[in-house]
C-alpha cells in the first residue's frame, strides 16, 4: 500500500476519533450526574443566626458544636421540656438523630424555657434523659436564641441546609413526613455539593402520630400568664404576690378553674399555702395534664367520684394518688374518648401550679 494511502487512512481514523470524543462530550453534558451540583437560587432564604447567650451545654460543649455543624445540615427545634406539645415531637426527632446523624443531619435543641424552674440545667438533663435525646442541646434561659430566630411558638423547627440557609420551618406538631422528605433532600444536595455518592430516598419513620381532641384551651394560673386569657372563675381573682382565700361559688362554667383554700398568687404560679385545698375544672379533653411542683399528694376526682383506673394518667400511682416532687408536666387522665367532665383535684399543703394542659 502506497505511503500516501495509508497517510490518508490514518487521518481519516484520527478524524472519526476526534468527532466521536466530542460528540460524546457534548452528550454527558446534556445528561445529569449523580455528582452534578444542584444550583438553588438562594436569595429568598434567611442564614441561620449564629447560637449566642447560651446557658448551658447537654449533650456537647461550646467547641465541638461550633465544629459539629460546620458544612451539615442542621434542624434546630425550639422547646421546653413541660410543653405537652414539646413532648410529642420528641419520638420523631430522637429517630431522625438515630437514622440520619452519620448521613450528615445534625440536631441541636434549643431549650427555650416557659417557666423559671425549666430554667435549671438539672432539671434539662433529667428530662433530656428521659426522652432519649442523645443530640445536642443548648440552654436558651434568656430567650436570646428564641428571638435571633424571631420565633413566637413551642415547639418550632427550622432545617438549614449545609451552607446555612433557612431552607424549611414548621410551627407546632404534626407534618412529620414533610419534615423528613425536606431533611432527606438537603441530604442529597450536601452529598452532590460534596461529590459524595448520593443515597435513593430511604422510607420515612413509621411512628403512630397522635391527634389530640380537645376544647379546652391550656388555663394558666400565673397572673403575668393569664394575662388576655383569664379563665380564672373564683370572684376573689387574682391578687398579685398574696395570699388569698378563695371559695369555689355556687355556680361553675366550662373551661373556668376554680379554687378552694389559701394560696399564694404569684406572677407565674399558685401555691397553696393552707393544709389542703381543692382545683375543680370543667373540661372537655382525652388527657389532662399538670405542670406542677412542690411536694404535695393529689387526689383525684371526676363528675364527684375517685377517678376509674380505666382513666389513670401515666402519673397516677395504684391508690390513685398524684405525687408532686419534681419541677415538670403530670399526666392525670388519660381517657379513651372526648367528653364533658367536671374534674377536681384534692391536694395538701406546698403544690405549687402552673398550668393546664390537655390533649
Amino acid at each position: 500500500m502506497k505511503s500516501e494511502i495509508k497517510s490518508a487512512i490514518i487521518m481519516g481514523v484520527i478524524v472519526v476519533g476526534i468527532v466521536a470524543g466530542l460528540g460524546a462530550y457534548f452528550m454527558s453534558l446534556e445528561q445529569p450526574s449523580n455528582t452534578q451540583q444542584t444550583t438553588t437560587d438562594k436569595s429568598g432564604f434567611k442564614k441561620a443566626p449564629e447560637l449566642q447567650g447560651i446557658a448551658g451545654y447537654i449533650n456537647t460543649n461550646a467547641d465541638e458544636l461550633k465544629e459539629k455543624i460546620k458544612g451539615k445540615v442542621v434542624l434546630y427545634d425550639i422547646w421546653t421540656y413541660s410543653c405537652i406539645n414539646c413532648q410529642r415531637t420528641l419520638p420523631y426527632i430522637t429517630a431522625w438523630d438515630e437514622k440520619y446523624s452519620d448521613k450528615g443531619l445534625v440536631i441541636i435543641g434549643i431549650h427555650s424555657p416557659e417557666f423559671e424552674f425549666e430554667k435549671d440545667i438539672t432539671n434539662v438533663k433529667l428530662a433530656t434523659q428521659k426522652f432519649g435525646i442523645k443530640y445536642p442541646v443548648v440552654l436558651d434561659n434568656d430567650m436570646e436564641i428564641w428571638h435571633s430566630f424571631d420565633n413566637h411558638y413551642w415547639p418550632r423547627k427550622y432545617l438549614a441546609d449545609d451552607q446555612g440557609y433557612i431552607r424549611y420551618d414548621h410551627i407546632g406538631e404534626g407534618n412529620y413526613d414533610e419534615t423528613e422528605k425536606k431533611i432527606q433532600e438537603l441530604l442529597q444536595e450536601r452529598s452532590q455539593r460534596l461529590g459524595l455518592q448520593v443515597a435513593p430516598p430511604q422510607p420515612l419513620v413509621n411512628i403512630k402520630e397522635e391527634h389530640p381532641e380537645t376544647n379546652t384551651p391550656e388555663i394558666y394560673f400565673g397572673y403575668n400568664y393569664a394575662s388576655g386569657r383569664n379563665q380564672f372563675g373564683n370572684p376573689e381573682g387574682f391578687n398579685p404576690n398574696n395570699d388569698v382565700k378563695y371559695t369555689v361559688p355556687q355556680n361553675i362554667r366550662q373551661n373556668n378553674f376554680y379554687l378552694d383554700g389559701t394560696w399564694k398568687n404569684l406572677a407565674d404560679k399558685m401555691i397553696l399555702v393552707s393544709d389542703t385545698g381543692r382545683i375543680i375544672l370543667p373540661y372537655s379533653a382525652k388527657q389532662v395534664n399538670i405542670v406542677a411542683a412542690g411536694k404535695s399528694d393529689l387526689s383525684i376526682y371526676l363528675d364527684g367520684k375517685p377517678l376509674d383506673k380505666s382513666k389513670y394518667g401515666a402519673d397516677v400511682s395504684q391508690d390513685g394518688i398524684v405525687s408532686t416532687t419534681d419541677s415538670r408536666l403530670y399526666n392525670i387522665i388519660r381517657d379513651t374518648e372526648q367528653v364533658n367532665h367536671v374534674l377536681e383535684i384534692q391536694a395538701t399543703s406546698g403544690l405549687e401550679m402552673y398550668t393546664f394542659t390537655f390533649g
